[in-house]
């Protein structure tokens, strides 16, 4: 194009000879008319679907953990991380007892983590009440103080503290199943106890003060979830036949007696694996992320930023040795919900549209373009000829989609958008375990590896 021809645009406005342009050479490709054709009348997601990816999507994998429960769902709610730990969980408590199905109770460990969190954020907010109400760091705290996701650390916290319970001892209610309005009524009330905290520190009063305060307005958080959720058994009886029919009977059980009698699984003994390639976060050191947490007196979130082919090869020995693993990842990215395929190559979104996005792993971490947003399950994984082609995944979100409820990830997706897993120790190297000896590096609460995997 003649210079002389080129739009001028000043101090950085669109000017409408340049906009006539775009719309000049938008209509001259009949590539684009096609397209907007196409997409006007269709999800993108279907127009720009590969036949042959699709095809090539078989539920077949050369390892698979002996066990598989039916599929569960989280329904209306962030609680993806506490389903897919259970879910890890319940393969080991169903080998024990041969039982062909169980569920442990999620409305339970809902419960704690909302109770939990609340004091969480009452002490973050003692913690910086000397901070203009404006801080980033404050206001943070105000925008997520009750969220239902969460990470492993924070699963182990509870299941330390309260253990667990099957699912009929505190079966689901409409509230955590539907999760958005109790907290909204939970989060209005906890900025309100924010307010009475930063207020009373200014006029003065000792620490002491505050926490006599909070333990009247946690008081009032147990009462407020307790009409919402259930209130949680301190004991339960649990019942059932085995695959053989033959029947048993457990009478006052508590949740901490069951989790250590019941459930052979050493929830202390694994290791959270990360990948997060920035330049911020060198790899083969420890990362934590201030103010993410849920229980004070526990575990702080703490990752080992590893080399991605060290998260596949534990992932994949794990497996191999029939035991699960729980993951999280950004499962929004090509990915078809219907289908239950994750796959860097199910969308030729350039074919549609004439481009693409180029940003790789660490430029999408740093440019906010992705982020830990999905915790699942893996329960098997295909290996042909040495290389891993594809991976087995347990969902939290039903029966009516993917496979049952089981979905295909592909390797080359594994690499672009999975950002952790959780394993035995035994199934990593003695130089890796060495690096949870390092002094964490502390990670701004904003930070995208302090998202939460609902």
């Amino acid at each position: 194009m003649n210079n002389l021809n080129k739009p001028e645009m000043q101090h950085g406005e669109m000017a409408m000879n340049a906009i006539d342009q775009f719309n000049q050479e938008f209509c001259q490709d009949p590539k684009n008319m096609l397209a907007m054709n196409a997409v006007t009348k269709n999800s993108i997601t279907d127009v720009a679907m590969s036949r042959s990816a699709f095809v090539n999507a078989q539920h077949t994998f050369s390892h698979l953990v002996p066990l598989e429960g039916k599929a569960t769902s989280q329904k209306s709610s962030g609680r993806c991380w506490i389903f897919a730990a259970l879910n890890v969980m319940r393969l080991p408590l169903m080998a024990k007892h041969n039982l062909e199905e169980f569920e442990f109770s999620q409305s339970y460990m809902f419960f704690w983590d909302k109770f939990e969190k609340s004091n969480y954020f009452l002490e973050s907010i003692i913690d910086t009440k000397e901070k203009p109400v404006d801080d980033r760091t404050v206001m943070w705290l105000f925008q997520t103080a009750i969220s239902d996701g969460g990470q492993w650390d924070m699963f182990v916290n509870l299941v330390n503290k309260y253990g667990v319970i099957p699912k009929d001892a505190m079966p689901e209610s409409y509230a955590s199943s539907n999760s958005a309005l109790m907290n909204r009524m939970v989060l209005h009330k906890l900025r309100e106890y924010a307010k009475q905290l930063r207020d009373l520190n200014e006029s003065g009063c000792q620490i002491s003060e505050l926490r006599k305060l909070k333990n009247n307005q946690m008081k009032e958080i147990y009462r407020i979830l307790c009409i919402f959720l259930g209130e949680p058994p301190k004991k339960f009886d649990w019942q059932f036949r085995d695959k053989d029919k033959k029947f048993f009977d457990f009478q006052g059980v508590t949740p901490k007696e069951f989790m250590k009698k019941h459930v052979p699984f050493d929830i202390n003994d694994k290791v959270c694996l990360v990948h997060a390639p920035t330049q911020d976060k060198p790899l083969n050191n420890v990362l934590t992320v201030k103010y993410l947490g849920n229980i004070v007196e526990g575990f702080p979130t703490r990752y080992l930023n590893v080399d991605i082919n060290v998260i596949k090869q534990a992932a994949a020995e794990s497996i191999k040795a029939g035991e699960a693993v729980w993951f999280g990842c950004d499962v929004g990215k090509r990915f078809h919900r219907d289908i239950g395929v994750m796959d860097m190559d199910l969308y030729d979104y350039n074919l549609v549209i004439g481009t693409d996005t180029k940003l790789d792993k660490g430029a999408r971490l740093d440019y906010g373009d992705s982020a830990m947003t999905h915790a699942m399950v893996f329960t098997g994984v295909d290996i042909q000829n040495g290389k891993i082609e594809k991976w087995r995944v347990e969902n939290s979100w039903g029966d009516k989609v993917g496979s049952k409820g089981y979905f295909i990830m592909t390797d080359k997706w594994f690499d672009e958008f999975n950002y952790e897993v959780v394993v035995d120790k035994k199934y990593v190297s003695q130089d890796v375990l060495n690096i949870e000896k390092q002094k964490p590096i502390e990670l701004n609460p904003w930070d995208p590896m302090g998202s939460l995997a609902d």
